[in-house]
């Protein structure tokens, strides 16, 4: 789309104006990667004044026609708890969302849950599911975590060579035999394997730039893609 065009610098010059204008358009004609664009320009404060209220309510259109990106985004506003009252369930709720359509992101922050119970019952079994899930998709984080969890045979077959090997190297082994799921500032954050806590991160803060709190691995102010 056009706004893509504007936003990115591609073959034009960067416009956030513009791009959230054409953004505006296509979320006006129901289309949800505009609805979920023009809600991170929105949260971002690009091409016009931060509105959060609005980016909400265009996550959640976007959410609800099927975005996982902003079921995603969307969780971790609650999550939050500043942009919208905290609520730890209703976030669990958009995690598994966005998990059950394959965001990697999502499985990662979803098996956070899982591992401390939070928004969820606790499920070791399920967390290292989706650890795996995340990692065969890339999520650096989920990779070293299951990898742990393999060498320490946590919620999967204990298996210290493969695990070992895998922290080593830094990505896991991929294992088809087992179940693949298709895909805080909470009072208790999701926590790594074996150390300190950890929180996933907005997505448009995500590709290059590492945050001082916990969980920020990456970091631009783009949509996720």
């Amino acid at each position: 789309m056009l706004g893509e065009l504007y936003a990115n610098a591609l073959g034009v010059k960067r416009d956030y104006a513009k791009a959230a204008e054409w953004y505006q358009r296509a979320a006006d004609a129901g289309d949800r990667e505009g609805m979920f664009a023009l809600a991170m320009m929105r949260l971002a404060g690009r091409g016009g004044p931060v509105n959060r209220e609005e980016a909400v309510k265009l996550l959640a259109s976007s959410a609800k026609l099927g975005n996982p990106k902003a079921a995603y985004n969307l969780a971790l506003l609650y999550l939050d708890g500043q942009t919208l009252p905290q609520d730890l369930k209703r976030s669990a709720e958009l995690l598994r969302v966005a998990a059950d359509a394959g965001n990697p992101e999502a499985q990662y922050a979803l098996a956070t849950f899982y591992k401390e119970g939070t928004g969820v019952p606790k499920d070791i079994d399920k967390a290292v599911r989706l650890l795996q899930a995340a990692s065969l998709a890339d999520n650096v984080d989920a990779e070293v975590e299951y990898a742990i969890a393999l060498y320490n045979g946590t919620g999967t077959p204990k298996n210290e060579t493969a695990g070992g090997g895998a922290v080593a190297q830094g990505r896991p082994p991929k294992q088809p035999d087992r179940a693949e799921p298709p895909g805080p500032r909470a009072g208790q954050r999701p926590g790594r394997a074996g150390g300190q806590g950890r929180r996933p991160e907005m997505a448009h803060r995500r590709q290059n730039r590492r945050q001082g709190r916990p969980g920020a691995r990456r970091g631009a102010g783009e949509p996720q893609r």
